[in-house]
């Protein structure tokens, strides 16, 4: 299902999470793991290199 975890794998992690961490942490974590994720994706985006940008600033190098 998710990467080759069936459900009942998913629900065993999920119940040991519970076990470890507690109810009362788990929206804690599931906010810190969500900002993580967002964080990730807009520094992945920020180092996106178009072709064109880089063929503009190697030859505004030769130029000069």
């Amino acid at each position: 299902m998710f990467g080759g975890i069936s459900i009942w794998e998913l629900s065993i992690i999920l119940v040991i999470i519970l076990i470890v961490f507690g109810a009362g942490k788990l929206p804690e974590i599931g906010s810190g793991i969500g900002k993580a994720i967002q964080n990730f994706k807009k520094a992945s985006s920020d180092v996106e290199i178009k072709p064109d940008e880089v063929q503009e600033n190697e030859t505004e190098k030769i130029e000069k």
